[in-house]
């Protein structure tokens, strides 16, 4: 095991259940590792304890329950707790690091596709 914010090392960065197709791929991971890392940082528990599971499985999680849309309760059992996903994403939400870790993947996916970072049009339909 590593000891690293991230994730924990079972043999790779993933354990071995199988990968879903909401996961964070290993490009992805590398943009948002650094904002997690400090946001962790930013936000040391009162206790000490560092959380005992992976950052990579806790944004699978929110990743699978935002493309799947299932309740909270139903996230698959090879994922962390409910409690434990909701947590982190409330927290994000509520202070803008979920908008800088999309902003970076969407950025991420633009310039992929060869496009500027940010759009230069954008077309509202009602």
């Amino acid at each position: 095991m590593t000891g690293r914010a991230f994730g924990i090392r079972l043999g790779g960065w993933m354990s071995d259940r199988k990968p879903y197709s909401s996961d964070v791929s290993d490009g992805q991971r590398v943009l948002v590792e650094p904002v997690i890392s400090a946001w962790k940082a930013a936000h040391p528990s009162v206790s000490g304890y560092q959380g005992g599971y992976a950052m990579r499985e806790i944004v699978n999680g929110i990743f699978y329950q935002n493309r799947s849309g299932c309740q909270w309760g139903l996230l698959p059992h090879d994922l962390p707790p409910a409690g434990a996903v909701k947590y982190y994403f409330y927290k994000w939400r509520d202070d803008g690091t979920d908008q800088t870790i999309h902003d970076l993947l969407r950025w991420q996916l633009r310039e992929k596709k060869r496009r500027l970072a940010d759009p230069s049009l954008v077309v509202l339909d009602t």
